[in-house]
């Protein structure tokens, strides 16, 4: 039986010594740190607030908010699967970060407490976080942009829901996303053999009447890539007052509308061999739409050929170079360079 601890020979006045009685080790000792800022902010217990427990109470061994926060804590350190907890729910760390100095709950009981989740439950979860983000500002700001996003959760078996992507090229889900600069205001897991729009526009709906019970006098502006412009979305947002700057597929119709631009920057590539760049402002009516919209074409030419890039846009007071550039390109930096950047075009 090896002693609990031994010395090495010394490297100069360094001393090297082996100790085994370290005790319960944890790779997950970031935890405690999460569960600090989790008092503080105490979302998890907001959560659970707002959501309804069906369990009969005598029969309760683990409270709905520590279901929740098991699930949320395992979750941020990478612990995706149900089948994890098996473990999970014996570990040091996860115990102390729910207060408990015995077993969490099991897996089954983690897959109950989510199969019950409906879609009033979902809604109001998010209501807990468009709460906080109206509780982040001292006073209503002049104007908010809403970032729309689509993205992959890759997926390795055979989970529920579980499609094959073609645009992504792996079995996968296609959560939907909606950021106003730093706040996270909708995390919205869906399917991915569906149409990334899907929703969107209903959405957009509970969030705006939600922002506006607060800030009637705010220009909210939807700002997404083209695999959100859909009509149905667009004319959504000019009947209820939500100005959009919306990537635009690009098609024949539109780089003919373009072509004289394409013709000049041509002209001026081959004459400076300098990449042109410049924003043509149009007017375009896709067949679906039954009416004409403002759209700006980026006019790019370079050694590699053309690269005619649209957006259509309800802003038709802007210039369409900074609406392009400082606006609608602001919509993958970080939140400082994208919360400035929208500030400015507002001022």
């Amino acid at each position: 039986m090896l002693p609990e601890s031994f010395t090495f020979s010394p490297l100069k006045k360094r001393q090297i010594q082996a100790d085994f009685s370290g005790g319960h080790i944890t790779s997950d000792a970031g935890l405690l740190l999460l569960r600090e800022i989790d008092r503080r902010c105490r979302l998890t217990q907001d959560v659970a607030a707002c959501l309804e427990d069906s369990r009969q109470a005598g029969k309760v061994k683990h409270e709905l908010v520590d279901l929740i926060r098991q699930r949320v804590y395992g979750l941020a350190c990478g612990y995706e699967d149900l089948n994890d907890h098996d473990n999970l729910r014996s570990d040091l760390a996860f115990q102390t970060a729910l207060n408990r100095i015995t077993p969490l709950a099991s897996k089954a009981t983690l897959g109950r407490m989510e199969q019950a989740v409906d879609r009033q439950a979902v809604v109001a979860a998010h209501r807990v976080l468009w709460q906080r983000f109206i509780d982040a500002h001292k006073k209503a700001p002049k104007r908010i942009v809403l970032d729309f996003d689509a993205t992959d959760i890759e997926l390795h078996g055979k989970q529920e829901g579980r499609f094959f992507n073609g645009y992504y090229d792996h079995y996968c889900y296609l959560p939907l996303y909606v950021f106003c600069g730093r706040h996270l205001l909708v995390s919205y897991l869906r399917p991915s053999n569906i149409d990334g729009a899907k929703h969107s526009w209903a959405i957009t709906s509970l969030l705006v009447k939600f922002i506006r019970s607060y800030w009637p006098d705010t220009q909210i502006i939807l700002r997404a890539d083209s695999g959100f412009c859909r009509h149905r979305m667009l004319r959504w947002c000019e009947r209820h007052g939500v100005d959009y700057v919306v990537g635009l597929a690009r098609n024949s119709r539109l780089q003919a509308k373009a072509e004289k631009g394409f013709v000049i920057a041509r002209q001026m590539h081959e004459l400076t061999g300098e990449k042109q760049r410049f924003f043509m402002p149009l007017a375009y009516a896709a067949d679906s739409w039954g009416k004409s919209r403002f759209v700006v074409a980026k006019i790019e030419v370079s050694d590699k050929g053309d690269n005619p890039r649209f957006i259509v846009t309800s802003l038709l007071e802007e210039k369409a170079r900074e609406l392009y550039r400082d606006l609608y390109c602001a919509r993958g930096d970080t939140w400082p360079a994208a919360w400035k950047t929208a500030s400015k075009i507002s001022s």
